[in-house]
């Protein structure tokens, strides 16, 4: 706690700072929440027809490349989650608050038979670009993604489409239950090809309109006049990429920023007050680490993988680093669903019992420093993380030290090149990353990307045969108990190898100034900006 007061004395002060240098030619000195600021004034200005015209920015962690969001082009790596995010495009299907399917560019849909799926598309949609989205405009923007994204022609198996008006007709190679699920996937946005990728910038059919893409900095957006479901509020938005914790919370609190998203838990505090507004909700975005299988890491050790599972304290992280907005995890997917962790078992923290596994193993102190040795080789795990999720370097932090008491020495590497430090094997032995595991409402998603022998981030090597045959079954099974006992039996099976540590799964927040509306946080992390979205 007296971490926290610290950082936020030093916070405020910092904040109190750079208001006084706006001195006494603030264009505001009084707003509607009584807290003078020189940036809020410029929320509203005067447009070209003499109208008011309204801007707003929003402070965001994570859209730079170290997240793979390079653009807004969701053709590109994990770019979908910019383009839906922030109201740029939209897909087949949403997602309900509880993670239902739901209609959206697509107004229906039927599986006629095992390998065939009909769906209509809503009327009188427009892309950005002035053209009218019918189904030859879906068939060609889906015929692109499978072209050159790296995951969906795997997800979706799809091997034909036929386009008639606002019927579209796909194919599959196999049966495919969860097609609709994946075309759910941010990388399911709708665009029109035709309109070009130039700058990383496409026309979709959202509320807003990219003008200016430049990943690690800024997004600039405009409002979709030709908006087909409701109409846009803000003239002209900005996402405004913060990665600091301490300067993403100095942007709210000055007016910088009107919201932000990814607000490091130990600056809540300072925003638990009249003059702000929290959208919170629980998500299947988890904190976890993944093994390294490869030759010559040291978890290729099936004692060591043990320890460390026993040696985290998800109980302490949660309650310590995350300031409660959390829950431990115990599986893959949080407790509740018929797929849901609770259904499964794992190991718990236990620094006498890892101290066993290890000793057993042949990993003992011979030299006295703390740290196990075996066959003259230290038992060291090179820790590789990011900055960008405020909370993974705490996360590093605390398995360091919990881990050093049973004699295993933690290395970290804490960087915003994880992406290319993860495709050298020599370079890690524990991956941690944060991860929304069933972002399309189904279980085979997080198994296709993580976990089975061909997945696309599976850099770890990991290899079960009993899985990847769980997954053949998975993926063509259109019964919905038996998904779920499946997923079931594949999360035990990786946590059997300890595989995978699930440390927690968190609460997220979305944080505004009181004056924004509709700013609202999402169980699937996707719709940010919407066309309901204000300020007054």
């Amino acid at each position: 706690m007296k971490k926290n007061m610290k950082k936020i004395m030093a916070l405020l002060l910092t904040v109190t700072l750079s208001l006084g240098l706006y001195g006494c030619g603030s264009k505001n000195d009084k707003t509607e929440s009584g807290t003078s600021t020189a940036a809020e004034s410029d929320t509203s200005a005067a447009a070209t027809d003499g109208s008011e015209k309204k801007t707003l920015v929003i402070g965001d962690t994570t859209f730079n490349p170290s997240n793979e969001e390079l653009d807004v082009n969701p053709h590109n790596s994990y770019s979908g989650w910019a383009c839906i995010r922030y109201g740029i495009g939209e897909t087949l299907v949403k997602y309900s608050d509880d993670m239902e399917l739901e209609p959206w560019l697509a107004k229906e849909w039927e599986n006629t038979d095992p390998l065939t799926w009909k769906i209509t598309l809503q009327d009188h949609v427009t892309f950005s670009s002035g053209r009218a989205m019918d189904a030859e405009a879906v068939k060609q923007c889906l015929e692109h993604l499978l072209a050159n994204h790296d995951r969906a022609a795997a997800d979706t198996k799809i091997d034909s489409m036929e386009a008639d008006g606002q019927v579209l007709t796909i194919h599959t190679s196999e049966p495919k239950p969860a097609l609709l699920n994946y075309l759910g996937d941010p990388y399911g946005c709708i665009i029109d090809v035709d309109a070009g990728f130039d700058d990383g910038i496409v026309a979709g059919t959202g509320p807003y309109i990219a003008t200016d893409c430049q990943s690690g900095d800024h997004l600039t957006l405009v409002k979709n006049e030709n908006y087909w479901n409701g109409t846009p509020h803000i003239d002209e938005l900005t996402i405004k990429t913060i990665t600091d914790g301490n300067t993403l919370a100095n942007a709210l609190l000055s007016g910088e920023i009107q919201a932000a998203y990814g607000m490091a838990y130990e600056s809540y505090p300072m925003f638990e007050n009249d003059n702000f507004t929290f959208s919170q909700i629980s998500t299947s975005r988890c904190f976890f680490l993944k093994m390294n299988f490869n030759e010559g890491s040291v978890c290729t050790d099936p004692a060591v993988r043990k320890a460390i599972a026993m040696g985290i304290d998800k109980e302490g992280f949660v309650e310590n680093l995350l300031e409660g907005n959390g829950y431990p995890a115990n599986g893959t997917f949080p407790a509740g669903s018929a797929f849901g962790g609770d259904k499964v078992t794992t190991e718990t923290y236990d620094a006498e019992g890892a101290k066993k596994v290890l000793e057993e193993a042949g990993w003992t102190d011979t030299d006295g420093d703390g740290i196990r040795e075996k066959d003259g080789q230290k038992l060291q795990i090179k820790w590789l993380t990011y900055p960008s999720r405020q909370e993974l370097p705490l996360l590093a932090e605390s398995a360091q030290a919990t881990l050093k008491d049973i004699g295993i020495d933690v290395d970290i590497n804490c960087t915003a090149d994880n992406n290319s430090v993860v495709q050298d094997p020599a370079a890690w032995d524990v991956y941690a990353m944060a991860n929304v595991q069933a972002p399309t409402g189904d279980p085979e998603y997080w198994f296709t990307v993580f976990a089975t022998s061909n997945a696309t981030k599976n850099q770890g090597a990991y290899k079960n045969e009993k899985l990847d045959q769980l997954e053949e079954q998975l993926s063509q099974e259109f019964d919905t108990d038996k998904r779920a006992k499946l997923a079931v039996e594949m999360q035990q099976t990786v946590l059997d190898d300890n595989a995978f540590v699930y440390c927690s799964f968190l609460k997220m927040s979305q944080i505004s100034r009181a004056n924004v509306t509709g700013y609202m946080a999402h169980a699937c992390d996707y719709y940010q900006v919407t066309a309901d979205l204000d300020i007054n």
